[in-house]
């Protein structure tokens, strides 16, 4: 059964489009995708996000713990600072892919996605032995709000009344009961606040109610994150893709003392890959879906779609594609089969649309 975040009446008070997403009911769209992705990249949108989970990890190995599990390195980084990275089984194989952000000497708070929210809390404790920490799980606490776009700042401080304007990239801070990030998934300036259930409703009516922030759904998150890059437990990493494959090394550093599966990275990237993530560009208006096949000139099976749309704010028909690494090079003729049709493309840069990023 579906669970329910703490907006959930509010949403359907709206008229939104609901659906099943990672385990929850969530909004789709409220008035149409394209709308709403505009707004966003124009002006603000709101998502809410509480389906995302959270655990906390505190205790004198704490930071030990998180550089156990997790690929990117915290070892020493100031509080505040936020680290985007994966945790990764033994063979390289993603686990999930995850924000940490370091609130304090010895405690960490790690954001996950949700669908996987349960293997995660369950791999993580798995992998506690040796460590003197406390894990605690805390997903059910927080409502999760993602304000996004040029005027982001400006309507968190304005309309909800947080103070955020020094908050660089990648920086948290604590406000009362609040954690409030520079961070998010659309390419845009904007924030992600976690509070509690009563908070998040409140903050959620007072956006809603100012007129300055539009709602916006899962729908267009996809198509914002997707045209710069941006990728998706499920689709561009999962058990099967490790970061090597999807192009995410950089998030993986190999120097670090040990992390699970850096054996394996290694050896991947000593090795080589079979298959790579790459971007394709397609002549036509025709769209790519996931899971559709990727075709070299002979006709040949090389790879497949693991997400693709007609690009909103460039206007083209793109895809990113897990493909034979031989046909991954920029300016590869590659085709997408379609239903019964073949659509000729070229392999391009992943990111489509260049980030609005506040460094």
């Amino acid at each position: 059964m579906e669970k329910k975040t703490c907006l959930y009446d509010r949403h359907v008070a709206l008229g939104a489009l609901m659906s099943p997403f990672g385990g929850f009911i969530m909004p789709i769209q409220y008035s149409n995708i394209t709308d709403e992705h505009n707004a966003v990249r124009q002006h603000c949108g709101v998502f809410d996000v509480s389906h995302m989970g959270e655990v906390r990890i505190t205790g004198p190995d704490a930071e030990k713990y998180v550089q156990h599990i997790f690929t990117n390195d915290v070892a020493g980084v100031p509080v505040g600072q936020i680290y985007y990275g994966m945790m990764l089984y033994p063979n390289g194989g993603t686990v999930d892919d995850l924000l940490v952000y370091k609130m304090g000497e010895n405690d960490f708070f790690l954001v996950i996605n949700a669908a996987n929210i349960d293997k995660d809390v369950a791999w993580m404790k798995e992998h506690t032995t040796g460590f003197d920490i406390k894990l605690d799980h805390q997903s059910d606490f927080y409502g999760q709000l993602a304000v996004q776009g040029p005027e982001a700042e400006k309507v968190v401080e304005e309309v909800l009344g947080i103070p955020c304007s020094e908050l660089k990239f990648y920086t948290a801070k604590v406000v009362g009961d609040i954690i409030i990030s520079r961070t998010g998934y659309t390419g845009e300036d904007g924030f992600e606040i976690y509070g509690s259930h009563e908070f998040t409703q409140k903050s959620w009516d007072k956006l809603i109610e100012s007129g300055r922030c539009k709602p916006c759904g899962l729908g267009c998150r996809d198509t914002l994150r997707f045209e710069v890059g941006l990728p998706l437990y499920g689709d561009e990493l999962s058990a099967d893709i490790s970061p090597v494959m999807a192009g995410l090394s950089m998030f993986c550093k190999l120097d670090k003392e040990e992390f699970i599966g850096k054996e394996a990275l290694a050896e991947q990237k000593a090795n080589g890959v079979a298959q790579k993530l790459v971007g394709i560009e397609l002549a036509d208006k025709a769209i790519p879906r996931h899971g559709y096949a990727v075709l070299n000139t002979d006709g040949e099976v090389v790879g497949e779609v693991t997400t693709g749309y007609h690009c909103l704010s460039v206007d083209k028909s793109v895809c990113m594609a897990l493909v034979k690494t031989e046909y991954a090079k920029l300016d590869t003729p590659l085709a997408v089969q379609i239903r019964k049709k073949v659509f000729p493309g070229v392999v391009v840069k992943k990111k489509f649309y260049d980030k609005h990023y506040h460094k």
